[in-house]
């Protein structure tokens, strides 16, 4: 049965670093699958692997959160451009995965795009900024949003780099 708990927390890390480059929280996700393994298993990792694991989450949680808002900030962007960024993001999630129909490229895609075109709304509609400032703050949103993407993902390898390693040689 350890050698079932060992594979099915590492399908869940390889998933985990998956749902994570599409925005979604699958660092969260994979840890979720290492405790509940745990529990099943008591064996199966060590407390300090777990306790890190969630360490690193919340860091990545943070990095993303910085990137994001520093990419919106750093441009110029406003309050409104920072939230037409977030909701941008979600929903050029959506969109990009309908309607770019490669797997993984067209969420990430449609995410950064969304992010940038939300916050260029947010910029323009709410505050009512020129356009060059409104796609200034967009172009930061964008770029923030994939530094966002990029490092969150970073994270979540070396999670799940982890989380393998412990499963089968602790």
């Amino acid at each position: 049965m350890l050698l079932t708990a060992g594979i099915i927390s590492t399908i869940a890390a390889l998933l985990g670093v998956l749902l994570t480059a599409l925005t979604l929280p699958g660092i969260w996700i994979m840890i979720l699958v290492a405790l509940l393994c745990q529990l099943w298993q008591p064996e199966l990792f060590s407390w300090w692997t777990l306790g890190a694991a969630a360490a690193l989450a919340v860091g990545a949680e943070i990095a993303e959160g910085l990137s994001s808002a520093a990419g919106s900030a750093r441009s110029g962007g406003t309050r409104a451009g920072v939230i037409g960024s977030l909701i941008g993001s979600i929903a050029g999630l959506i969109a990009g995965t309908i309607l770019i129909p490669i797997p993984i490229v067209g969420s990430i895609v449609g995410g950064i795009i969304g992010a940038g075109a939300g916050a260029v709304l947010g910029e323009r509609g709410v505050s009512k900024r020129t356009w060059a400032d409104s796609f200034r703050s967009g172009q930061g949103a964008a770029v923030g949003r994939a530094l966002a993407t990029v490092i969150k993902t970073g994270f979540a390898v070396v999670v799940a780099l982890m989380l393998i390693v412990d499963s089968f040689w602790n």
